[in-house]
Formats: C-alpha cells, sequence, structure tokens
C-alpha cells in the first residue's frame, strides 16, 4: 500500500481546463484511439474510444494562489490528459498498491517545491522506488510538496503534499 497519497488534478481545476486550458486554448476532445493516455483527472490510463482531451496544465498555479506562494518562473505549464468530461476522480489502488502509472524500471523525476513555490530539487527515480523518494523529499523540513513527472516528455503525472 502506498505511503504517501497521489492527488490527481483538482475538480475545480479540470473543470476550467476543459474549458480553456492554462495556455488559454480550448480544449479539443477526441476519442483516445488505443487508449493508454495517463489521465491527471482520474490517475488511470484511458481506454479506447474515451472522450479525452491533451490540455495545458500549470501544476504549481492554484496551489501557489491558495497557499499564497509565488512560485515566479517555476510556474511552468505542459501538457496533461484528462478526460473530455468530467469522470468522478481517482479510484483508490487496488491490492498490493502502487502509484499511478507506475511500471517496473520506468524513469521518473521527484521535484522537491518549498511552500513559498521554489524548486528545491529533484531526484530520478527507477521504478518502483516512489516511497523512498517521497520519504527522502519529506525528510526536509523546508519541503512542501512534490511533482512527479514522466522523463521522456516531462509531464507532469501527480503531486504528493507533505503528510
Amino acid at each position: 500500500m502506498n505511503r504517501y497519497l497521489p492527488r490527481a488534478v483538482e475538480p475545480a481545476a479540470l473543470a476550467a481546463l476543459r474549458d480553456t486550458d492554462d495556455a488559454g486554448r480550448p480544449c479539443v476532445p477526441y476519442a483516445a484511439p488505443e487508449g493508454g493516455e495517463p489521465l491527471r483527472c482520474c490517475l488511470r490510463a484511458a481506454r479506447a474510444g474515451e472522450s479525452i482531451a491533451l490540455v495545458s496544465y500549470a501544476p504549481l498555479r492554484r496551489w501557489a494562489a491558495a497557499e499564497g506562494a509565488a512560485p515566479g518562473a517555476y510556474d511552468e505549464v505542459g501538457p496533461v490528459f484528462v478526460h473530455a468530461r468530467e469522470c468522478g476522480g481517482p479510484v483508490a489502488a487496488g491490492p498490493g498498491g502502487g502509484y499511478p502509472f507506475e511500471r517496473a524500471g520506468a524513469l521518473r523525476t521527484v521535484r522537491r517545491y518549498s511552500a513559498e513555490g521554489r524548486i528545491l530539487g529533484g531526484r530520478l527515480v527507477e521504478l518502483p522506488g516512489l516511497d523512498e523518494a517521497f520519504a527522502e523529499a519529506f525528510a526536509e523540513p523546508d519541503v512542501a510538496l512534490v511533482h512527479v513527472r514522466a522523463v521522456e516528455y516531462g509531464c507532469f503525472h501527480f503531486e504528493v503534499r507533505r503528510p
């Protein structure tokens, strides 16, 4: 079972992204051709034929606004897949746990952020291994949250906040 809670994109942010994304572009839904796209709304892979969209998302933006943080240049915008319509959010992990989009041998970066929204470094992780990376990150008192990203494309996968 996961020691840390993976957080999907928040419902209010998803509602906004399904209209206009964080780069100011309209959401353009399409049917997933084969499935497998990593959906950040429910933290699972898309199924063939599901209505999805690829939108630009700034993962620090809304957190920073709620916390009074000023991430400056770290307010990055990048692509994420979401369901084109409300989907009900993440489903609990099955037996044996595991983190979303976890494939043995896949590489991820775990980026650490301060309460001010500034990056405090990161770590390359070969999966499995996220529990150890999160424990190491949160052992540093200045770390408020971490983002897990794909190495291949740099895409945001999910966030974990200080327990």
